[in-house]
């Protein structure tokens, strides 16, 4: 009897394999064969051609429907899902590829220059090579897969038209499979990395969750307890249980726990219950959820909202606009270890801090010519599709387009985290640098090209960014930002901080603006921005630490009374930074007090 079943399976199979290597077919995706060139001693071009029925078969693939017919086909699905499934990007990473041949290779941390000569030396075994063509070539007509199968029509995220963290990880292709796999009432239990509810390559999963489900709960755990051992005792991850159909109004949840038996007392009548048009109105475009954990939380974040987030475009005021430069894996053909003439430095998101530059020094420069046109390279490439049809592009001056490195720009860092002890590290970078993609920039211009030819408008004035530069360096902004990240800071989630739009009228605007000049105007490569605002140069900054303390401590008074918020709101913010000192908590609070007292102004 099992030799039969075995063998009725095998026909099954066969043809099941047959109908999703139809399916491949029907979406046109290729299987991508990695090469190797022998001439560059390189990667060479993947070579592309059909998929074929033996490369359904390697991935070996599980058919549901086939293996669950009386669950699926006959009853709709499963009764309840409980599952604690894989967290791991999809994708080959060159550094756990080498680390199984060579574990002195470290898997993070190690250099790219250096990791990059270590990879050489690997792949000048040819065995080692054949191995590594052979793993790259397992990934991209899967990933296609992936990426444009209708049952996985959630994975990929759209913001503003355009799609966003585009990276397939296996926990989000298993959310939605789970969707998938139950019956209409049905219920489950799934154990995901918190990404599920704050990063931005979950939105649409988040989307289906709120329209197609009820959540019926959101508990996050981090890990300093070894909950789960060899995870970061950092890593925050989440028991979601949710049931299929319906709609989600409002769910309960809880952050921040360390203690596994803590679950069993959740859902409380104490438990925070999120209403989902509160996410929609504090998050639009990525639909992240805050960290609420209290109803003091809800109160600020109302009064928060009252302001226009970052990235809207608010008529008559200043705009933002945000961007990377140079990435540090993909472009770093350009980096050169050593000055010289002709180079210009690499700034890092590690070389700021708050109100603060040149904490460390450039690892890395750039030639100008050779940067300045990889810059302009995808910018022309817009330019240009703008102007098709128009029949104006002969008459185009691309000489005028200007690049941010001329300019004085805001950067932060997007390297991060919500347990450090700033999370939004925001300053003003010199003129003259470039920037990587640990540091994420403005840009000081728009480039509006419309049938009439060129035209360029200024977001921002010298003196209105020395004010946003305010507002996202304080306590306020970080305590919001804090509550949406985990590890890095995606310029989306700052397009969502809001922020008063202070200008030149407004009676906080000089006050602020004055403080924030004398903590970044120190050094001789701010002496322009010093003269612009009225400071004159970088002698008349500020050095000494104990009142470059005073002037943030007032900073963070008046951007409090700013937002709205009473003195038990801010003292309350304040005690979620547990890594910065009491001295400069105190500091803060007490210029609360004398703002409200009218003794700053």
């Amino acid at each position: 009897m099992r030799d039969d079943i075995a063998t009725v399976k095998a026909e099954a199979v066969a043809t099941l394999n047959e109908l999703l290597h139809e399916e491949f077919k029907r979406l046109k995706i290729q299987f991508e064969q990695a090469t190797w060139d022998d001439k560059k001693n390189a990667e060479g071009k993947p070579q592309k051609r059909p998929v074929k029925v033996a490369d359904i078969e390697a991935l070996r693939p599980f058919h549901w429907g086939y293996e669950f017919d009386e669950i699926i086909n006959r009853r709709g699905g499963f009764d309840v899902i409980l599952t604690n499934p894989p967290w791991e990007i999809f994708k080959p990473i060159a550094k756990e590829f080498c680390y199984d041949h060579d574990p002195n290779i470290e898997r993070r941390g190690t250099d790219i220059k250096d990791f990059e000569k270590k990879l050489a030396m690997l792949l000048k075994d040819p065995s080692v090579r054949k191995d590594y063509l052979t793993y790259l070539s397992r990934f991209p007509h899967l990933s296609a897969y992936f990426r444009s199968a209708n049952q996985y029509k959630n994975q990929i995220a759209v913001v503003n038209g355009k799609k966003v963290g585009t990276d397939i990880n296996l926990y989000k292709l298993f959310v939605e499979q789970c969707f998938n796999l139950l019956r209409p009432e049905g219920k489950c239990g799934i154990v995901v990395p918190s990404g599920i509810y704050s990063d931005l390559g979950t939105k649409q999963l988040r989307e289906m969750l709120f329209r197609q489900t009820q959540v019926t709960g959101l508990f996050c755990f981090e890990n300093r307890k070894e909950i789960f051992e060899g995870v970061d005792r950092r890593f925050k991850f989440v028991v979601l249980s949710f049931s299929k159909g319906s709609q989600t109004t409002e769910f309960p949840a809880a952050f921040m726990h360390h203690n596994v038996t803590d679950l069993t007392k959740f859902p409380s009548p104490n438990d925070i219950r999120i209403k989902v048009n509160l996410i929609h109105s504090l998050s639009p475009d990525s639909l992240s959820i805050i960290e609420f954990h209290d109803e003091i939380d809800v109160n600020i974040s109302l009064k928060m909202a009252a302001f226009p987030l970052l990235g809207k475009f608010v008529s008559g005021k200043w705009s933002l606009r945000l961007g990377a430069e140079f990435h540090m894996t993909n472009d770093s053909d350009l980096f050169e270890q050593k000055p010289a003439k002709g180079l210009l430095p690499l700034y890092e998101g590690k070389m700021i801090w708050l109100f603060a530059h040149g904490l460390s020094e450039p690892r890395y420069w750039l030639s100008e010519e050779k940067a300045k046109a990889r810059l302009l390279s995808p910018r022309i490439k817009t330019i240009r599709k703008m102007l098709a049809g128009a029949n104006n592009d002969e008459y185009f001056d691309y000489s005028k387009i200007e690049l941010g490195y001329d300019q004085y720009r805001l950067g932060f860092r997007a390297v991060t985290g919500a347990t450090n002890e700033r999370a939004l590290v925001v300053s003003i970078v010199p003129k003259r640098v470039f920037t990587g993609n640990s540091l994420i920039v403005s840009q000081p211009f728009t480039d509006i090209v419309d049938c009439d030819g060129w035209r360029q408008i200024a977001l921002y004035s010298s003196r209105e960014l020395l004010a946003c530069t305010s507002l996202m360096a304080s306590f306020v902004c970080d305590w919001f930002i804090r509550k949406k990240i985990l590890t890095n800071m995606n310029m989306f989630y700052v397009y969502e901080i809001p922020v008063p739009r202070l200008v030149e009228q407004d009676k906080e605007f000089t006050p602020i603006v004055e403080r924030a000049a004398k903590l970044i105007c120190t050094t001789p490569e701010f002496d322009d921005l010093a003269r612009e605002v009225g400071l004159g140069s970088h002698r008349n900054g500020v050095t000494d630490e104990a009142e470059r303390a005073r002037l943030r401590a007032e900073l963070d008074g008046m951007i409090a009374h700013l937002y709205g918020l009473t003195e038990e709101e801010f003292a309350y913010i304040l005690t979620t930074f547990p890594l910065v000192s009491e001295t400069v908590k105190v500091a803060a609070q007490n210029a609360f007090r004398d703002v409200e007292r009218g003794l700053i102004k």
